[in-house]
């Protein structure tokens, strides 16, 4: 039985290792492929009459992992220096204005339909308006240099801002004048803590001699980013802050601290810590979304009750979306349907709390605006690369 086990996962992430690597040719999101492929082994499962543990508990750790590690994975990307600027000061305004409006739009659908406070409307719609890395990151790999950029600093912005919000609405009961204050004390905290962090942790990966050096303290990162959780706070600033100051080392190179650990040495550890980093991140993703796959019911899929209201909230996305590219002089091509809702969102779903849940908001509209924005997204790249091959 465990040779049989071993045996299915390891074609389950080949096979998943082959959509990533085919997803730029073909423009199918592998997250899309994934969930077929999760869903498909249940229906076997189901039919073959396999016993199967309850997997449940399994997926928001493999959640929060994954978050830490794409959060990572994508702030060591992130170039920052004065010709960044204007770049950087578009994709933070992208990847806040747009999601703040929908989720307060949103909230407020919910509070007329269903006789719910705005703060628990808040708490539902958030979720459904974060980008997702994850899916977009890789999408955009056929894309020139500069809109890789762009995705690449609006879909992070995206995921750490979306989940610091969501974590202060969740946390505070009274959302006023005080609580702002807390959170801005919480907010100095974890900048103190991240710096401090990131120094040792630079420390270490320049003066650990063993040949396993990386495993540790990607480890400490995601005990680090747990220990805040559980004191409340923004934890993810903690992870953005070190990959931002090893992806950036170069600008720090005349720092007396740095030539200690010799800048030349330092680069080419970073070099190997973002390729391990890659890696892990690819292999807690795609177990994350096969074992997501794997728990969805085909009845939840196929749900009509909750459709409608799915095929609204993908449009009112890609609304607001056009409308705010256009303001800040954006092509639409191929930037505006490049806003797919993945991991986080599926993450930030489940940790809503049971006396904040709103039934509207379920599993099954979940999973059909990740497959309708995923499905959207596959339909620009391709645009845009037949676009770039005319051109």
């Amino acid at each position: 039985m465990s040779a049989a086990i071993i045996i299915t996962l390891c074609v389950l992430l080949l096979l998943a290792y082959l959509f990533d690597i085919s997803s730029s040719r073909t423009k199918v999101p592998s997250v899309i492929l994934l969930l077929l492929l999760g869903w498909g082994v249940r229906e076997v499962t189901s039919f073959l009459q396999i016993s199967i543990p309850n997997l449940n508990p399994i997926l928001p750790i493999l959640g929060t992992v994954g978050l830490i590690l794409i959060v990572l994975e994508g702030s060591l990307e992130l170039e920052v220096n004065k010709s960044k600027t204007k770049l950087i000061a578009k994709s933070f305004f992208m990847s806040i204005v747009p999601m703040f409006l929908l989720a307060f739009a949103l909230a407020f659908v919910f509070h007329l339909s269903g006789d719910i406070s705005l703060r628990r409307g808040l708490i539902n719609a958030v979720p459904l308006t974060i980008i997702s890395s994850a899916i977009a990151i890789p999408s955009v790999k056929s894309f020139v240099s500069r809109d890789r950029e762009f995705v690449t600093y609006e879909t992070s912005l995206s995921d750490i801002i979306g989940v610091i919000f969501f974590n202060f609405l969740t946390l505070n009961d009274n959302i006023g004048t005080l609580s702002f204050g807390y959170f801005l004390i919480d907010l100095v905290t974890i900048i103190v803590i991240s710096i401090v962090s990131t120094i040792l942790l630079i420390f270490l990966l320049g003066k650990i001699k063993h040949h396993v050096k990386f495993i540790p303290i990607i480890v400490l990162i995601i005990l680090i980013y747990s220990i805040s959780k559980i004191i409340h706070l923004p934890a993810l600033i903690l992870i953005l802050v070190f990959g931002l100051f090893l992806g950036n080392l170069n600008n720090f190179e005349k720092n007396r601290f740095i030539r200690r650990l010799q800048p030349e040495v330092l680069e080419r550890e970073i070099v190997k810590f973002k390729e391990l980093t890659s890696e892990v991140a690819f292999l807690i993703r795609a177990l994350f979304f096969l074992l997501f796959g794997y728990l969805i019911e085909t009845s939840e899929l196929l749900n009509l009750s909750t459709l409608g209201w799915s095929l609204l909230i993908t449009f009112g996305i890609f609304f607001i979306r056009a409308i705010f590219l256009r303001m800040i002089s954006l092509p639409l091509q191929p930037f505006l349907f490049i806003a797919p809702r993945g991991l986080i969102t599926i993450l930030l779903f489940l940790s809503i709390p049971v006396e904040q849940f709103y039934p509207l908001v379920n599993r099954s509209m979940i999973i059909q605006v990740i497959i309708l924005t995923s499905l959207l997204m596959m339909v620009g790249t391709i645009k845009s690369s037949k676009k770039a091959s005319l051109e």
